[in-house]
């Protein structure tokens, strides 16, 4: 049997520089791991996927993606036998946070080392686009450049232990929807990238705090009103900033004192019960 972690992201920027003609939009973000984890089982049985979940609402069929990424490792090597996977699902769902992607990633991952150890993660990852945009980076994980329509990861210097708030509102967003709205060339300031890397290489939290920033705010802040008012009282409770994740709507907010984060975390815990004190691995 394989156990793995599979580690939600945030996005330490979102910029989206074009449109392809195919409809994908290509983006130029940063992307960061945290430790805030779904766990996978998965063990070899006799035919067929088989998955089960700790969270009744999660589909357990071929909507989900470890399902599919089951599936597509299965067809791709001429594998016969079958996978049990089961998920404990900690990550909230239709967030911003690619736990879908990450279970399926961690699912290659177990698949390639019950199966094929000598396939690498690139190839992985390159098999993983064909089902999700965020798969490749979350089969490399850490901190990292992502360009393209996500499948150009270059990993940069690591930015861990900083410690973050992270709140999910009861509801979702679908990522489909906010990139359908989005208007690119109404996009009046986009993120110095260069500049939050820079920051990142010399581990200086306060300039990434005040530099974060992700164009997709322009869709879902103004969708959910709700949302611009968590950023401002993370804010509020002494975040050096605060971000939406992804196309939403999970905000985050880094804290340089674990006090103050834990004040914040209890406040806001009351009004949020998907709200979680974790920190960048």
């Amino acid at each position: 049997m394989q156990v793995l972690k599979a580690y939600a992201k945030i996005n330490l920027s979102l910029d989206v520089i074009g449109k392809r003609n195919d409809g994908y939009h290509l983006l130029r973000m940063i992307m960061q791991t945290i430790d805030l984890y779904d766990v996978l089982k998965i063990c070899r049985t006799e035919s067929g996927i088989h998955i089960t979940c700790n969270k009744s609402y999660v589909p357990c069929d071929n909507r989900n993606l470890a399902y599919r990424a089951a599936k597509l490792f299965m067809n791709k090597y001429g594998i016969r036998s079958g996978v049990n996977i089961n998920i404990v699902k900690n990550i909230p769902v239709a967030a911003g946070l690619a736990g879908g992607s990450a279970d399926a990633a961690a699912v290659l991952k177990a698949m390639r080392n019950m199966y094929l150890p000598g396939v690498h993660d690139g190839e992985l990852a390159r098999l993983g686009l064909n089902i999700g945009t965020d798969i490749p980076y979350c089969i490399i994980g850490g901190t990292a450049l992502c360009e393209g329509i996500g499948e150009i990861v270059t990993p940069l210097k690591p930015f861990r232990d900083h410690i973050l708030i992270l709140v999910k509102p009861p509801f979702g967003v679908s990522t489909k929807e906010v990139y359908e709205d989005l208007n690119i060339s109404k996009i009046i300031k986009h993120p110095n990238t260069g500049l939050i890397i820079n920051a990142i290489r010399k581990d200086r939290l306060g300039v990434v705090s005040e530099n974060m920033k992700n164009v997709l705010e322009n869709v879902t802040l103004k969708k959910h009103f709700v949302l611009k008012q968590i950023k401002d009282q993370l804010i509020g409770f002494g975040a050096l900033g605060a971000l939406m994740s992804g196309s939403g709507p999970s905000i985050f907010a880094f804290f340089d004192d674990m006090l103050k984060a834990q004040e914040c975390y209890d406040k806001m815990k009351v009004k949020y019960k998907e709200t979680f004190i974790t920190r960048t691995i």
